[in-house]
């Protein structure tokens, strides 16, 4: 009776002021969160105020304040619908059947009704993947429907913790029929490339190879050396002309502008092109005439850049070769006799390579000197078998070969984007902000702990100075403390993003930067190169360039954020896979080092492997933690024992969960 009373009495204060209503786009990220983009603003959704949309429909929204000063956002009602159809597993709940998505981003089950033929005629049994079309979408009164529309598997069949993901993503996994046909339409045609276009010089004759890991399919860059009379280099670096195949506008570039990056997953790669292209036309293989934009680069002794043209060119590649055969010729294991190539070739195809580590060197002194950041980062791939299973995993760390192509893409790229900005050509330049302090400050104290920075070059970092960093850096380097400093700094380091402007590129210290060398995986090349070829052709005015320049704030955006979503997605299969490798590893002992602190444990991070796990707080004692969120330590409230980042550990795997990507720890009997 007094909460009726009471009820009554707060409604007899009059009427509650309106809430405002928005429109806006929703985006559900697949913990469940959401935010709605609209022209006021990005507002978060309140819990519960998801209702019946779904990520990427276009809503009306409430703002409302709930428990805070902020307002959240509340759907009132569905706009427009983005899906259409959706991967998902197949159940039966008699007499209906349910359709689960994998895409954690739609957070609603689908009925397949009983006098629906699909299943049948599609031979769908219980726990199988299939593509289903949306018939009825859910609504506060009634569940979805669909139909479906494929079959695309059974669970044994397919990787369910990689679909899933994919889904999630939104990532394409097929090209539509349109692009298919354009692309089996294209023809390799040399003589006609070089009858018209003027510009395009033969270089068959030159002596050109490709660098690449051993598992690589696709070659887009190609590159070639000589010592100059007078002292000094010369450098070719060459790129597949993706643009003479794709114009603007097509349905190929269309669909690459959609996806504006190959996706490299765990057990796949979901490409930017059809094959037709990325691994043939557009592929620099050994002995084959192929098309390419090109950067010749003059260097004097100490290769600083002397002169850099760019033009339109036909090689064939003398040589493919991979990173570990480089190395050991490098490093004086194998000669040129052993070299995979034309015996005719083999000696000017290993004094080629000394050359281009020789020019890496030197380019990696001259950045050094102008304020550029190396980070030296290992990569780690599991390595699954061919069911997909994992067995093992590779783990990539930079290597004389390695740092000689790096070395001449970087010149390549970054020579582009000095015509492209000198001549003020629209074009997505790759820009790299300098860290906020507030974020550089934050690393001092694990910085100091770790005692690999000098007090006096303190203020300088904090600020900013790349040769603070380097100082760091190279305190660092040989030491165990490497690995947690340069996730410390990589971690306080802004994300490079595309803009259609130059605004140089901090940790490369570089005036201007692009990227030029991969247009067969990403979209910002292709747009580089087709800016470029108007700067070369004096046809910046026309009317596709203009186009261009129009569209480019958003192709900047969408590129910018797709990368972000791609990296994100090849890191969560990857722990996937860790997770299903190290599920075999319950209960052995492995060493570590700890690379994060937060009040509920430590994440470990593997010597060999860099599988990273949780060593959850209750595993450390039997005793209350205090969290120091500075100095990234829990210290034991009774014991005194302090758990700090950068600390080596003994630990015991106890748990590993394939279908989370989760590894869990308990400290070894070894500590």
């Amino acid at each position: 009776m007094g909460k009726k009373r009471a009820y009554r009495q707060r409604n007899q204060r009059g009427p509650r002021k309106s809430s405002p209503v928005v429109q806006g786009t929703l985006r559900v990220s697949g913990k469940g969160r959401a935010t709605v983009e609209t022209a006021e603003g990005v507002f978060a959704v309140a819990r519960g105020g998801l209702r019946e949309a779904m990520n990427g429909d276009e809503v009306r929204v409430s703002l409302v304040r709930r428990g805070g000063p902020e307002q959240v956002a509340v759907v009132r009602d569905v706009v427009s619908r983005a899906t259409e159809s959706f991967v998902g597993t197949f159940d039966t709940a008699d007499p209906l059947g349910v359709v689960r998505p994998l895409d954690a981003r739609l957070r609603h089950d689908f009925f397949v009704l009983p006098e629906d033929t699909s299943v049948a005629r599609l031979g769908v049994r219980p726990g199988d993947v299939v593509r289903a079309r949306i018939l009825e979408y859910p609504d506060r009164r009634s569940a979805g429907v669909a139909t479906l529309d494929a079959r695309l598997g059974s669970s044994a069949e397919l990787d369910l913790g990689v679909e899933s993901v994919i889904a999630s993503y939104g990532f394409a996994t097929e090209f539509p029929p349109r692009v298919l046909e354009e692309a089996a339409r294209l023809r390799l045609d040399v003589a006609g490339a070089l009858a018209a276009d003027p510009l395009r010089r033969d270089l068959r004759g030159e002596l050109t190879l490709t660098v690449d890991p051993t598992d690589a399919r696709d070659f887009d860059d190609a590159v070639s050396a000589r010592r100059l009379p007078e002292g000094g280099y010369e450098l070719g670096v060459h790129i597949a002309d993706v643009s003479h195949y794709v114009p603007w506008d097509s349905p190929i570039d269309l669909e690459a502008r959609g996806r504006t990056t190959s996706v490299y997953l765990v057990d796949r790669v979901l490409p930017m092109l059809p094959e037709r292209l990325c691994n043939d036309l557009c592929s620099l293989r050994p002995d084959e005439d192929r098309l390419t934009m090109s950067v010749r680069l003059a260097l004097d002794a100490r290769a600083e850049v002397m002169s850099a043209e760019a033009f339109p060119a036909v090689i064939r590649s003398h040589a493919r070769l991979d990173y570990d055969t480089v190395d050991a010729l490098l490093e004086g294991a194998t000669d040129a006799a052993h070299l995979p190539c034309a015996t005719e070739h083999a000696v000017d195809v290993a004094t080629t390579l000394r050359i281009l580590d020789e020019i890496g060197r030197l380019r990696r002194e001259r950045r050094r000197e102008r304020g550029s950041v190396d980070f030296d980062t290992r990569e780690a791939k599991v390595v699954l078998d061919s069911d997909g299973h994992p067995t093992g995993v590779s783990v990539r760390e930079r290597t004389r070969a390695t740092g000689l192509i790096e070395e001449a893409m970087l010149l390549a790229n970054e020579a582009v984007a000095r015509m492209l900005a000198q001549a003020e050509v629209p074009a997505p330049f790759r820009t790299h902000e300098r860290p906020a302090p507030d974020d550089l400050k934050g690393t001092l104290p694990v910085l100091r702990e770790l005692g690999i920075i000098d007090p006096a070059t303190e203020p300088d970092l904090v600020a900013g100075s790349p040769f603070a960093l380097q100082d760091v850096l190279a305190a660092a380097r040989g030491t165990s403390a490497a690995p947690l400093a340069t996730a410390l700094l990589l971690r306080a380091q802004k994300r490079a993003v595309y803009l259609p402007h130059n605004d140089g590129h901090y940790a490369l210290g570089a005036e201007a930067y692009c990227h030029f060398t991969s247009p067969i995986r990403r979209y910002p090349d292709l747009v580089v190169h087709r800016a470029l070829k108007a700067l070369l052709h004096r046809t910046t005015e026309s009317r596709e360039q203009r186009a261009v320049a129009r569209q480019l704030p958003q192709i900047c955006r969408t590129c910018s954020d797709v990368e972000r979503s791609a990296d994100a997605a090849a890191r969560m299969t990857q722990k996937l896979k860790m997770a299903e490798l190290f599920s075999a590893h319950i209960g052995e002992d492995f060493s570590g080092v700890v690379m994060g602190c937060e009040r509920f444990g430590l994440f470990v991070e593997l010597d060999d492997t860099c599988a990273e796990g949780l060593l959850p707080v209750r595993a450390l004692g039997d005793e209350y933690f205090t969290f120091d969120d500075a100095r990234m330590s829990l210290t034991g409230e009774e014991s005194g024992r302090i758990w700090r980042v950068g600390q080596r550990v003994a630990v015991r795997v106890v748990r590993a969960d394939a279908a989370s990507g989760q590894i869990d720890f308990a400290l070894s009997g070894r500590q």
